[in-house]
C-alpha cells in the first residue's frame, strides 16, 4: 500500500509551520459542513466515472475500484472556513491509478468533479496527479462515514477541502475550465491554503 506523507507549505503568522495563514488546529474534532442534505448511497448501485478526454472512459462499481492497488494519504487538511485538522488518514485509491486506467489525452487540462448530489467543483489536471489526490473510503481505519463523504469523496488535501468533493461519482477531464458550485458564488478557483485563496480576487 503506498502512502504519501502531506505537503509541506510556509510558516503561519505566529510561527506555526504546519498551520496556513487564518487557520487554527481544530483538535480533535472534524467540523461537519455540507452544501447540500447527506445523502444515503446504496453501494450496491455505486459507480464512479471519469471520462472526458480520456482514452478508456471507465466506471468503476465498488467491488471493482476496490480491485486497484490501494493507497493511503497521511498529513493535514485545511477548510476554507479557517479549521486545519493535523495527522489524518485517509485510505482508498490514488487518482493517478485511475487515469492510468484510462489514459489522458494531451489536450486534457482541467477537471471537473461531480457528486451524486450535483455539488461540482473544478481542478486544474496538475492539482490531481503526481500522488496530489486520491478516492478515499476510509478514514483512521474506518469507513469514511456519510457526513464526511462516505462511502467515497475525491481528497485534494493540500486545497482547501471544498475542492475534495464528498460523494463523488464523475471526474471529467476537460481542456478548459469551468467554475463549479462554490467557484460560481465567490470561492476562488484553485484555493491554495498557504496563499489564502479563500475568494475570487484573493492572489
Amino acid at each position: 500500500m503506498g502512502i504519501t506523507r502531506g505537503f509541506t507549505g510556509g510558516a503561519r503568522r505566529g510561527g506555526d509551520t504546519r498551520l496556513p495563514p487564518g487557520q487554527y488546529d481544530t483538535g480533535a474534532g472534524w467540523p461537519v459542513l455540507s452544501a447540500e442534505l447527506t445523502p444515503q448511497v446504496d453501494l450496491d448501485e455505486w459507480t464512479l466515472t471519469v471520462d472526458g478526454l480520456v482514452d478508456r472512459p471507465t466506471t468503476w462499481d465498488w467491488r471493482g475500484i476496490h480491485a486497484l492497488p490501494p493507497s493511503s494519504y497521511f498529513g493535514d487538511i485545511h477548510c476554507v472556513t479557517t479549521w486545519s485538522k493535523f495527522d489524518t488518514t485517509f485510505s482508498g485509491v490514488s487518482v493517478d491509478a485511475l487515469l492510468q486506467v484510462t489514459g489522458v489525452r494531451l489536450e486534457a487540462t482541467h477537471v471537473f468533479a461531480t457528486s451524486t448530489t450535483g455539488y461540482t467543483t473544478n481542478l486544474p489536471l496538475s492539482d490531481i496527479t503526481d500522488g496530489k489526490a486520491w478516492i478515499v473510503w476510509e478514514f483512521d481505519g474506518k469507513p469514511l462515514t456519510a457526513e464526511h463523504g462516505g462511502p467515497v469523496r475525491l481528497l485534494v488535501p493540500h486545497l482547501y477541502f471544498w475542492k475534495s468533493a464528498k460523494w463523488v461519482t464523475r471526474l471529467e477531464l476537460r481542456d478548459h475550465d469551468e467554475q463549479g458550485f462554490w467557484e460560481r458564488n465567490g470561492y476562488h478557483d484553485r484555493g491554495d491554503p498557504w496563499l489564502e485563496q479563500r475568494y475570487q480576487g484573493d492572489a
